[in-house]
């Protein structure tokens, strides 16, 4: 029976993703970005593993406190993620499960902001399975990386209450460019033999 009074109707039981999407947004709340406010959580048999928001090292000024240095340099947002004193959320929280020793293979990732590229690369190698995230961000790499490796993408939509299939581009095969041609070969040319004299 619903609480105080509600009917029935009233009381929606949230999914996993929704509570675990609703716990990322929690996460967000504790960031020092000027820009963006961002949550993780890795989860693996319904069991939350680590969080992670993002924000400056350890025991230095955050953000907030004394500006953007993507802002005073005028980075535009997805581009040149390492001129940026903070750390991503994702960065965190695999950084916080490696200091309890916590194993996240096979985990999924609930952000509130689809990774970077940068944060591609380190889920791949963690042995993350899923990422669950809210919203796109523009880095293109970032998604032919996750396509590549297989992970399965997903966004969840909070006002529908459901989960769906981000549409990742297809995983390029060896040999091709970035638009999936294959690359062209350059015709070989023949040196000038040298006249000895």
């Amino acid at each position: 029976m619903p609480r105080h009074g509600g009917t029935k109707a009233d009381h929606i039981r949230p999914s996993w993703d929704e509570y675990f999407s609703r716990i990322a947004v929690e996460v967000s709340k504790r960031s020092t970005c000027l820009r963006r406010h961002v949550g993780a959580i890795l989860v693996l048999d319904k069991r939350i593993l680590a969080t992670g928001y993002n924000g400056a090292p350890r025991g230095t000024m955050h953000c907030s406190e004394i500006g953007c240095l993507r802002e005073e340099q005028g980075v535009p947002s997805g581009t040149r993620h390492e001129l940026c004193r903070g750390l991503h959320a994702e960065m965190n929280a695999l950084i916080q499960a490696a200091n309890h020793g916590i194993r996240v293979q096979d985990a999924t990732l609930y952000s509130t902001t689809f990774p970077c590229s940068l944060c591609a690369k380190m889920l791949i190698n963690g042995g993350i399975r899923r990422i669950v995230a809210q919203r796109d961000y523009a880095d293109s790499l970032a998604k032919e990386l996750l396509a590549a490796a297989g992970l399965r993408v997903e966004l969840f939509d909070f006002q529908a209450h459901k989960t769906s299939l981000f549409p990742l581009p297809k995983a390029r095969k060896a040999g091709t460019g970035r638009s999936g041609e294959k690359a062209r070969k350059k015709p070989k040319t023949r040196e000038k033999r040298r006249n000895k004299p």
